[in-house]
């Protein structure tokens, strides 16, 4: 198993205040403990990661600021890149600062995954990710 986000291109719903600079999506993959991803107000917010060659995903893991998590109300789907998505697992977030991982019980193969954060623990509806790893292999 390892790191898959290294080979991917992501988008995300939304940036606060579009600071991509200090707030973008390229912070919650780069290893460092004090920057992170912030989006803007309302929901759903949404994180879309595509690969250019197929992958299995094992497991999810992230670092949310606590107060600014998805809740308990957050989807993850894949799509083959056929267009369809298919809802791979819900993903129960507790509303704290450390990390927490998701363990798939099926091992999709795929091209792309969407989180959607349909609520947010934030009165406002923001979601606040210092770290998104995605564990897996290349399809072979």
């Amino acid at each position: 198993m390892t790191s898959l986000v290294g080979e991917c291109e992501s988008r995300v719903s939304s940036v606060l205040a579009r600071n991509t600079k200090e707030l973008g999506k390229q912070h919650m993959f780069d290893g460092h403990a004090d920057t992170c991803w912030n989006s803007d107000q309302g929901t759903p917010q949404w994180i879309m990661i595509r690969w250019q060659h197929p992958v299995v995903i094992k497991s999810l893991v992230g670092q949310f600021q606590g107060g600014f998590c998805g809740g308990h109300d957050t989807i993850i789907e894949g799509s083959d890149g056929n267009g369809k998505w298919q809802e791979l697992a819900p993903w129960h977030l507790e509303d704290k600062g450390t990390e927490q991982i998701l363990e798939l019980s099926q091992s999709p193969t795929i091209s792309k995954i969407k989180i959607t954060f349909n609520t947010s623990t934030d009165f406002h509806g923001r979601i606040i990710i210092y770290k998104l790893d995605i564990i897996g292999n290349k399809s072979l």
